[in-house]
Formats: structure tokens, C-alpha cells, sequence
């Protein structure tokens, strides 16, 4: 056959074949994603810092090595080292030291669009960012990023000899600075904003979106922040370093007692088992104990209470659901519980309350989760959103009342319907807000239901229930007056 003939055949070919995959440029060398079903592309596993193995473990994070050719970035990266709770099963059984890394997901390569930042909840011990950026959330004009830190012994511990001009721990938070400082350097390749980047996270991850409003190494990296059911210290005062230097102690006495040394020669799988053997008896449970904020006297140079005072202003959501988590009914003292939450103020405590007279609203869940929802995540976030509009930062509340089978909220039972656009009534849904407020710096917009800015006196928020959405105000003012910890 000639080539005359075969040409138009071969320019049937060239318009059918696949397009090349992408490719980007970055510290390190090039990596190459994937485009997804959307039309959006989508890079995992991208290295923001060296893997922090052997005599890097407990130090602030180092730059990234290059590497040769072209590294894929199509597949889930392995999570970082993490004991196996259940829920985080996929991770515990797929973990990596070299683990300080992200994933993108951008509707294009060119273009300057606002950029969300996905910090995972965890209790800063477990999870990761693997699955996040399955999300469609890029199709509203955003640039999609989720990151991961060091977690646990290998993240929050503070070593005596690690110490640098006297500070140490808070490796994790240290992460992800480092992974924000990538984002404002690079994000630009991946046709997103380093001017317009929104950090938001849940749990754990709220509590680091809190921090890192804290940090004075993070102020200028990010404009915006979404804190999803977590505060700077979840209702529990600070840790000072002394004592995180305490809990260091017994970790290396666990490791066999030569000091950093020993516990940078452990294998990862040891330090796992002595995370799970550590204690702080300032805790009622070690469940809390790298949610103990350590002010380590370098990323956390005083209390967030202060630095929070002295940060610049930024527009904040701040929320949590009406039942996040608690022990089981009838598994603890009642009396007890009022008289550790609450002190000398456990009688009015008590009295509030009410347990057991008519009328009490059954999504509060019982006693237990009533009491453990208000202590460790509605009242901090109401006293952190207080603080805050006092000092002139534009805040929004929420309290979320949703739950897909009808029954009580739980602990991130939101985050599906920001990721996923669950629809919350009234024609919304939280991604609308959230992709709103990465735009704008103000959720409301469009024909969304209106969300009232919280003030200090009405302290207006949204509820959003199975009624639907509507404004409300003076969230559990009685009760959240008795404690004054965030």
C-alpha cells in the first residue's frame, strides 16, 4: 500500500490515541500523574522533603533528594508508620519512614486557581492522605492538595539529645510547614495560586490547621483556614517541655536505654510497640496523648492562646458535629466525669445538664458523648472562635446534625458530604460553602442558605439538620461558659 494511501489511516490513529500522560517539573527531578475520568489530573506520592530515616528521625525535615528519570505518580503512596486501630487498617498494613509526601489534583496544568490544602485527622498517631484526592472538589475551580506528616512516636516524641538551641518535638508540625512551603513554591506548575491557598482538615487535622494559624513559620503560607471538630489543644491545657521531654524518657528506657542513639536504631516496628506502652498521667486516656499540644519552644514558641493573639487576621470556618465521640453508655461515672471536666464548677455542671429530665434533645447522644462532645470539641471551638472575633478575624460557625441512615452524627461523619457534595437541604452542600470560602474568603454565595459571620455576643452559627439548614445562635452558652480551654 502507498504512502499516499496510508497517510489518512495513520491520521486516524495520531486523533485517537491517548494523551500523554502529565508530566511536571519539581524539586527533585519529574513526575508524571494520571488524568481521571473527570478530566482532572492527578498526581500521588510527589516528595516535599528526604525521607527521614536513620539519623533523621527526629529532626526538622531536609530537603528532597533528586531523583533519576521520571517518577510515577499515579498509584497511593504508602501512609507513614502507624500502629493498626482499625479504622486505619489500609494504612497500618501499607506504611513507609519515607512517607513526607502529597498528592494533587488539579482540573489542568495552566490556569491560577485557589488552592485547598488537606491536612488527615488521626489523633496525629494514624491515617493519611491516600483517597483524598479521589475527590471531584477540583470541578469548582479549585486545586486539591492532600499532605503527609510524620505521625506518633516518630512525629510528636521530643528527644532530650534531639534538641536543637534547646527545643525539640513537634516533628509532625514541622512536616508540614515544609509540605505548605512546597505548595507556595510549586503549586503554581500545577495551575494553582500560592497566593490563594485555603488550609482545612478534620480532627487531628483541624487541631494542625489550628497550629499552624499559631506557628510563626506558617503565617505567610496559607490565607485561609477550616477547622473540622478540632482546636489548638482539644479542651486539654498545653504541654510544656519539660514534661514531653518526661515522656521521651520512657520511650528510650523502652528502646533499651542508649539514648537517641537506640531509638534511631530501632526498627520502626519496635517503635510502633514502645508508642503504644508510652503515658502522660496528665491524660485520662493515652488515646489523647500526641493531642496533648508540646509547646516545644521552636514551631510553638509559647501557648497558641498567645501566639493565636499576635498571628495576623485570617478568615476561619470553625465547626464540629452534635455527637462526636465518647465512651460507651453507661461505661463511665457520671458524677465522676462532671467533677474532672468540670472541677469546682461540677455542681453547676450537674445542674445544666439535667441528664434525665424531659425534654433533653436525644441527637445529643447520651450522658457520656453529651458531656465528652462538649469538653473536647463544641465548647473549645466556640471559646477559639470567641477569642478570635475579638481580635477581628472574620469567623464562621457550624454545628453539623447530618448523619446518612438518620441516626446520631459521629466523629468526621462530615467529611464525605465536603468531599463528596453530599447534599445537606435546601438545595446545598458543604462543599458549596467550603469551595466558596476558598474563593472568596466568604462561604456564602450563589443561592446558598445565608451563613451568618459569628460575633461575640449573638455568636450566630449554622445548623445544619435533618430539617434542613438555617442560622441560629448561642450554642450551648451556659454550659461552654464554665470552661475557658481551647
Amino acid at each position: 500500500m502507498s504512502a499516499r494511501v496510508l497517510a489518512p489511516f495513520a491520521a486516524l490513529l495520531l486523533l485517537g490515541a491517548a494523551p500523554a500522560p502529565p508530566r511536571v517539573t519539581v524539586p527533585g527531578g519529574t513526575v508524571e500523574g494520571a488524568s481521571v475520568e473527570d478530566g482532572a489530573l492527578v498526581f500521588q506520592g510527589i516528595p516535599y522533603a528526604a525521607p527521614p530515616l536513620a539519623q533523621l528521625r527526629w529532626t526538622a525535615p531536609q530537603p528532597v533528594r533528586a531523583w533519576q528519570g521520571v517518577r510515577p505518580a499515579k498509584v497511593r503512596a504508602p501512609a507513614c508508620p502507624q500502629n493498626d486501630d482499625g479504622w486505619n487498617r489500609t494504612d497500618a498494613a501499607h506504611y513507609s519512614e519515607d512517607c513526607l509526601t502529597l498528592d494533587i489534583r488539579t482540573p489542568g496544568l495552566r490556569g491560577k486557581r485557589p488552592v485547598m490544602v488537606w491536612i488527615h485527622g488521626g489523633s496525629n498517631r494514624a491515617g493519611s492522605a491516600g483517597g483524598m484526592v479521589a475527590s471531584r472538589i477540583t470541578r469548582e475551580g479549585v486545586v486539591l492538595v492532600a499532605i503527609q506528616y510524620r505521625l506518633g512516636v516518630l512525629g510528636f516524641l521530643a528527644p532530650r539529645q534531639a534538641a536543637v538551641n534547646g527545643t525539640a518535638g513537634n516533628y509532625g508540625l514541622m512536616d508540614q510547614i515544609a509540605a505548605l512551603r512546597w505548595v507556595r513554591a510549586n503549586i503554581a506548575r500545577f495551575g494553582g495560586d500560592p497566593d490563594q491557598v485555603t488550609l482545612f482538615g478534620e480532627s487531628a487535622g483541624s487541631q494542625d490547621v489550628s497550629l499552624m494559624l499559631a506557628a510563626p513559620d506558617a503565617r505567610d503560607l496559607f490565607k485561609r483556614a477550616i477547622l473540622q471538630s478540632g482546636t489548638p489543644g482539644f479542651g486539654q491545657p498545653f504541654r510544656p517541655l519539660r514534661d514531653a521531654f518526661a515522656i521521651a524518657d520512657q520511650a528510650e528506657r523502652l528502646a533499651g536505654g542508649q539514648g537517641l542513639a537506640g531509638l534511631r536504631g530501632a526498627p520502626v516496628k519496635q517503635l510502633l510497640k514502645i508508642d503504644t506502652k508510652l503515658s502522660d498521667p496528665s491524660l485520662h486516656t493515652n488515646g489523647f496523648l500526641w493531642l496533648k499540644t508540646t509547646i516545644d519552644g521552636r514551631v510553638l514558641p509559647e501557648s497558641p492562646r498567645r501566639l493565636l493573639a499576635k498571628a495576623p487576621r485570617k478568615p476561619v470556618i470553625i465547626g464540629t458535629n452534635r455527637a462526636e465521640f465518647g465512651p460507651k453508655d453507661g461505661a463511665t461515672d457520671i458524677t465522676e466525669t462532671l467533677q474532672r471536666v468540670y472541677g469546682p464548677r461540677a455542681a453547676e455542671a450537674q445542674r445544666l445538664y439535667a441528664f434525665g429530665t424531659p425534654g433533653r434533645d436525644p441527637r445529643l447522644g447520651h450522658p457520656a458523648l453529651e458531656i465528652e462532645t462538649d469538653w473536647v470539641f463544641r465548647c473549645p471551638a466556640i471559646t477559639l472562635a470567641t477569642q478570635l472575633v475579638r481580635q477581628g478575624w472574620p469567623v464562621w460557625s457550624y454545628e453539623f446534625d447530618l448523619a446518612p441512615d438518620g441516626g446520631l452524627t459521629s466523629h468526621a461523619i462530615e467529611i464525605p458530604y465536603v468531599m463528596d457534595a453530599r447534599p445537606i437541604g435546601d438545595g446545598a452542600s458543604l462543599q458549596d460553602y467550603w469551595v466558596n470560602f476558598a474563593l472568596r474568603g466568604d462561604p456564602n454565595g450563589g443561592a446558598l442558605p445565608r451563613w451568618p459571620a459569628f460575633s461575640a455576643d449573638a455568636r450566630r452559627y449554622l445548623a445544619i439538620t435533618p430539617k434542613g439548614v438555617e442560622a441560629a445562635e448561642k450554642l450551648r452558652t451556659e454550659i461552654c461558659a464554665l470552661r475557658n480551654e481551647i
